[in-house]
């Protein structure tokens, strides 16, 4: 069967803070949360893994690898958003550094990077160009993906046609993971 089976990173203790381009180690629950997803899995037969250059994916995509004997191949343009100087922070702490700056970017999301961040549209089209490239690759292979929640809500929203909210929803679980079956449904999916 072809397609693409798009996995969510396992948890880190950077949980509840923006994590963008920071690079936590999978915590004990990230752990026990891979050998879940493997189980979950089991049935599946993969032609590649990609996943996102940062650990708590690779991590994730490597437990993953080894039950099919493949090499993981990363990428940077699998990465989350960079959150700039807000990596690192709750909201909370945000909110105390700038209030009026938070508000600003929350009134206006996505259209207000974080400070010195990368700006939503950079994102949405770094990660849509790679994703659009490995499509093309699932035509006729079975390619798991493993990679951070806001990339994924960005493939819900723009090639499967998911609400914001749907995509939080499907996305929210650490180890999520949804299934993109063949190049026709992204061409639906942009129309």
């Amino acid at each position: 069967m072809s397609g693409i089976v798009f996995i969510r990173h396992a948890a880190t203790d950077m949980a509840g803070t923006f994590c963008g381009h920071s690079d936590p180690p999978v915590n004990a629950i990230g752990r026990r949360q891979i050998e879940t997803m493997i189980e979950s899995l089991s049935g599946e037969r993969w032609d590649a893994i990609y996943s996102s250059d940062l650990r708590r994916a690779v991590t994730t995509a490597e437990a993953l690898a080894k039950t099919s004997a493949l090499e993981v191949i990363m990428t940077p343009h699998l990465r989350e958003i960079h959150f700039g100087e807000w990596e690192g922070l709750t909201w909370e702490e945000i909110e105390r550094r700038d209030p009026a700056y938070a508000h600003r970017w929350l009134e206006s999301f996505p259209a207000v990077a974080a400070p010195a961040g990368e700006s939503f549209q950079a994102f949405e089209d770094r990660v849509l160009k790679e994703v659009d490239q490995l499509i093309q690759l699932a035509a006729d292979r079975r390619i798991a993906v493993v990679t951070h929640g806001g990339v994924m809500r960005v493939i819900l929203c723009r090639r499967l046609g998911y609400s914001q909210q749907q995509a939080w929803e499907a996305t929210r679980p650490y180890c999520s993971s949804f299934v993109f079956e063949g190049v026709l449904a992204s061409e639906e999916a942009r129309r």
